[in-house]
C-alpha cells in the first residue's frame, strides 16, 4: 500500500465527502470542542447543530472514553482499527481510555460471495474451480478488512481461505491522509500534543495496517511459531498453503477443534480442564520468556482444543516480540513484586519503563508500596496476574513512565490467557507456574557462556567507539570552521495566544467592512441614486441586505465559539 503524507489542507478536498462525514460523527459525539480548537468547523454544513439537540445532550452524558469508542465504531474499518491498536498502547492513552477501546470488535456485514470469487482468481490467476473442490458461499466469519470461508482444496483437504474485502486498500489510503491532516492539526493548535506527536502514531499506524493488509506475513508468522514447537505435543498450528496464498488471499488447514471457552462442549468430549489450562498457561510463558515471539491475541475465538488436550491457535495477524534484555527486566519486575522488595521492584520498573525526565523517586516508591500491599501480602495461589500487572501499569502511567508497545501487548496476552485458564480451572496457580520460566531467565544472565558472550560484545563495542573518536571530532572541528554549526531555539506555549490574536483581528476588519458597507449603503439611499425599487435605490438595499447578512453571519460565528 501506498501511503502518502498530507502537507496541506488542500489536497484533503479530493476526498472532501469523507473528511466531512468525518467531522459530522465527531461533532454528533460530543467532540465540538475540539472542532472548534482544530479549526474545522467550516467543514460541517450551516445548521448541523441545531440537528437532533436532545440526541447530543443525552450523548455528552456518557464518558468521553465511552464516545470515543462509538465515533470509531460508527466511522469504520480504519478508525475501527486504529482504536484497537491504540487499547494497547499505554503511552498514549489514559487506562480509561485504553479499557475502553478494548472493547472494540469487528461487526461487520460480509460481502457477497461474488466479490470473493473475483478477488481469488484475480489474485492466484486462476478460476476457482482449479484450486477447490468445493468452496462455500457462505462466510463462516466476516470482519473489517477480510472474511472467511470453508473450502477444499482439490486432493480433498479441507481448509479456510481468508479474502480481502474489495477496495479495502483504497477506503484506508483515503482514511489514513485525513488522519494525518487531523494529527497534523492537533499538533499545531493543541496544548501538549506537540510533545505526544500524533503525526508519528498515524505513520506508525499506517505501517501497522500495510503489514495487516499483507497475508504472506500472516502466512510467514504461523509458519515461524510452528517451527518454534516443532517438538512441543501440547500445541499445534495449522497448516498454510503456499500455492494458494498472496498478499490477498490465505490458504490455512481447516481446524475441527473445539473453543478454549466451550467448557461443557469440552467436557462433553471427555477433555481434562485442568491439563488445558495448565498447559495453556505454559505456552504463553514459553513464547515470552524462552522465544520471545508471541501470540499477541489469544483471545477465545483464536484458541482451539483438539483431542488430547492439544491446543491451537489460529489468527496470527497481531504477534508480539521482546528482545532479551526485556524479557529480563520483566523477570526481574515480578521476582520483586513477589519477594515484596519494594525498592527493587521501582528500580526495575525504571529500567523496564521510558521516561523523557526523572521520575520523582519518593512519590513513586510510595505508590508502588501501596500496589504492593494490594497485591502482594496473600497466598500466592490467590495472586491475580492480570489485575497486578494493570495496576502496575496505572502506577507507571500516573508517574508519566512510558510503557513499551510489545511489553503492554505481552501484559495484555498473559492476562488473557490467564482469564482463559482460571475459567477452566479455579484452583490455577498462575505465579507458581511462572516462577521457573523466571528463574531460568535470571540464571542465564550468569551463564558462563552467555558471560563470555557479553564481554566479547562490549569490547568489540568499546573497540569501534575508541576508534571512530578522531573521526567525529575531525568532521565536527571542519563543520564549525565552515561554520555548519548551529543552535536553533524554539518557542513553545505561543500557539494559543497567536491563534486568537488572528482571530481578533480577523473579527476587526470583518466589522470594519461590515460597517464601511452600512455607512456606504445608506449614503447611496439617501442620494437616490437609480434604479430604484419602491423608491428605494436598488444598489444601496442590496449593500443593507448584505450588510445584514455578514452581520448575523458574525454573529452565529461568535456564539459557536462560546465567547460572546
Amino acid at each position: 500500500m501506498v501511503f502518502f503524507k498530507i502537507g496541506n489542507i488542500g489536497r484533503t478536498y479530493q476526498h472532501m465527502q469523507r473528511y466531512r462525514q468525518i467531522i459530522t460523527v465527531l461533532f454528533k459525539y460530543g467532540f465540538g470542542d475540539m472542532i472548534d480548537a482544530l479549526k474545522i468547523e467550516h467543514y460541517l454544513e450551516i445548521g448541523l447543530q441545531m440537528i437532533s439537540r436532545k440526541r447530543r445532550e443525552k450523548i455528552e452524558t456518557l464518558s468521553r472514553a465511552v464516545r470515543a469508542r462509538m465515533v470509531l465504531e460508527e466511522l469504520g474499518p480504519t478508525f475501527l482499527k486504529m482504536g484497537q491498536i491504540l487499547s494497547t498502547r499505554p503511552d498514549l492513552l489514559p487506562v480509561e481510555f485504553m479499557r475502553e477501546l478494548s472493547k472494540l470488535q469487528d461487526d461487520v456485514p460480509s460481502f457477497p460471495y461474488s466479490e470473493v470469487g473475483a478477488t481469488i482468481e484475480k489474485e492466484l490467476q486462476k478460476p476457482v474451480e482449479q484450486i477447490f473442490s468445493s468452496f462455500s458461499e457462505q462466510p463462516l466469519a466476516a470482519a473489517s478488512i477480510g472474511q472467511v470461508h470453508q473450502a477444499k482444496l482439490l486432493d480433498g483437504t479441507s481448509v479456510a481461505v481468508k479474502v480481502q474485502r474489495p477496495g479495502i486498500q483504497r477506503t484506508i489510503e483515503v482514511d489514513l491522509e485525513i488522519m494525518l491532516h487531523l494529527a497534523g492539526l492537533m499538533e499545531r493548535h493543541l496544548e501538549g500534543w506537540d510533545i505526544q506527536r500524533p503525526t508519528r502514531v498515524v505513520e506508525e499506524f499506517a505501517h501497522t495496517l500495510e503489514k495487516e493488509l499483507d497475508y504472506t506475513l500472516e502466512a510467514s508468522h504461523m509458519e515461524r511459531f510452528a517451527r518454534q514447537f516443532d517438538d512441543e505435543p501440547a500445541v499445534y498450528v495449522p497448516q498454510i498453503y503456499r500455492q494458494a496464498t498472496t498478499s490477498r488471499v490465505l490458504t490455512m488447514e481447516y481446524i475441527h477443534g473445539i473453543k478454549v471457552s466451550a467448557i461443557e462442549r469440552l467436557e462433553g468430549e471427555g477433555l481434562d480442564r485442568k491439563i488445558i489450562a495448565r498447559q495453556g498457561l505454559a505456552l504463553i510463558m514459553k513464547q515470552i520468556f524462552v522465544h520471545g515471539f508471541f501470540h499477541a491475541d489469544p483471545h477465545p475465538g483464536n484458541v482451539f482444543v483438539l483431542p488430547d488436550n492439544v491446543l491451537c491457535y489460529i489468527d496470527f495477524g497481531m504477534m508480539g516480540r521482546l528482545d532479551l534484555e526485556t524479557r529480563e527486566r520483566f523477570a526481574d519486575l515480578i521476582m520483586s513484586i513477589v519477594q515484596r522488595n519494594e525498592r527493587e521492584a521501582v528500580d526495575a520498573l525504571l529500567r523496564l519503563t521510558l521516561t523523557e525526565e526523572e521520575p520523582d523517586y519518593p512519590p513513586l516508591e510510595r505508590d508502588v508500596a501501596e500496589f504492593m500491599d494490594q497485591h502482594c501480602y496473600r497466598p500466592l495461589k490467590e495472586v491475580d496476574l492480570g489485575a497486578l500487572l494493570h495496576n502496575l501499569l496505572e502506577v507507571a502511567t500516573r508517574h508519566r513512565l512510558g510503557i513499551p508497545p510489545d511489553l503492554f501487548l505481552m501484559i495484555k496476552a498473559l492476562s488473557t490467557v490467564e482469564g482463559l485458564g482460571r475459567g477452566l480451572d479455579p484452583d490455577l496457580d498462575v505465579i507458581e507456574q511462572a516462577t521457573p520460566f523466571i528463574k531460568r531467565i535470571q540464571l542465564n544472565r550468569i551463564n558462563p557462556r552467555r558471560v563470555r558472550k557479553d564481554v566479547v560484545h562490549s569490547g568489540a563495542d568499546l573497540f569501534h567507539l575508541l576508534k571512530d573518536i578522531p573521526r567525529e571530532v575531525r568532521a565536527i572541528l571542519k563543520m564549525a570552521r565552515q561554520g555548519k554549526v548551529k543552535m536553533e531555539f524554539e518557542h513553545r506555549g505561543l500557539e494559543p495566544m497567536l491563534a486568537s490574536h488572528d482571530r481578533i483581528s480577523n473579527r476587526l476588519s470583518f466589522a470594519i467592512v461590515l460597517a464601511s458597507l452600512v455607512i456606504g449603503s445608506g449614503l447611496i439611499v439617501l442620494s437616490g441614486i437609480p434604479p430604484k425599487w419602491h423608491e428605494i435605490p436598488i444598489i444601496g438595499l442590496a449593500g443593507f441586505l448584505f450588510a445584514g447578512f455578514m452581520g448575523f453571519w458574525l454573529l452565529i460565528s461568535i456564539i459557536r465559539s462560546g465567547r460572546m
